[in-house]
């Protein structure tokens, strides 16, 4: 790392996963700025901002509060999503629509207005958060994996795009997750979501923060365009 701390935004963290990369970050040396929407992250040594993914103006507004208080953005994590789970012959073409415009086009306007400050400073880190749906599928989840794999190739293209200013573009896809979502399963369903998972168990936020923290550290340099299940072996082939 630099003398001054690098900047690092992380969308949707106020829970779950993104509190987790928010708080690791903040850990290990980085000047963090975390987004919500509905409740802020409190956590001392963050800075919450509001922001609606879904919203340009949003995004530009968040950005542009994160400068004028920390610095330019050296590190983004895009994060944030929404679900709208149900199978497709009874699912509304807005509840495709807004999944996707959240969880992918959301990534979209985030990473196309941190690059900008990425490149006049020759270095950045764009990390998507994925999920193992997007590999693999998963019936009543079509929208959610639509939008989850179609950051797989965004991160690969902007990876192409802007490897020439030493900026690199990651992903990565969790398995199940313990997280607010999960705890609220019965054991018969935590059961039948573990059996598919060979490690046997579900992972923990900081696991997907660990993987984060390594991609977006100047150790990562030499690794962009890649898609990292971190899954328990779900994905493994």
């Amino acid at each position: 790392m630099t003398d001054a701390p690098r900047v690092a935004l992380v969308t949707g963290a106020n829970r779950g996963i993104g509190r987790a990369i928010a708080i690791t970050l903040r850990d290990v040396g980085y000047s963090v700025a975390a987004t919500y929407r509905s409740t802020p992250i409190t956590e001392n040594g963050i800075l919450g901002v509001y922001c609606d993914v879904g919203d340009t103006s949003s995004v530009d507004e968040c950005f542009t509060e994160v400068e004028n208080s920390l610095g330019p953005v050296e590190i983004v994590v895009s994060n944030a999503g929404i679900t709208k789970d149900g199978l497709m012959l009874r699912m509304a073409e807005d509840d495709f629509t807004s999944v996707i415009d959240a969880n992918l086009t959301g990534g979209f306007r985030v990473s196309k207005r941190a690059v900008k400050s990425m490149m006049k400073g020759r270095w950045g880190r764009i990390v998507f958060i994925s999920s193992i749906v997007g590999i693999g599928g998963q019936a009543g989840q079509a929208n959610y994996a639509a939008s989850k794999a179609g950051l797989h190739g965004l991160a690969r293209s902007l990876a192409k795009e802007f490897a020439s200013r030493n900026i690199t573009v990651n992903v990565v896809a969790p398995g199940p997750i313990a997280t607010d979502m999960t705890a609220a399963l019965n054991d018969d369903q935590v059961a039948a979501m573990t059996t598919a998972v060979p490690l046997g168990r579900m992972g923990q936020p900081e696991e997907i923060a660990a993987a984060v923290r390594f991609l977006v550290s100047d150790d990562a340099g030499y690794v962009t365009g890649t898609v990292l299940p971190v899954d328990g072996g779900m994905a493994m082939g």
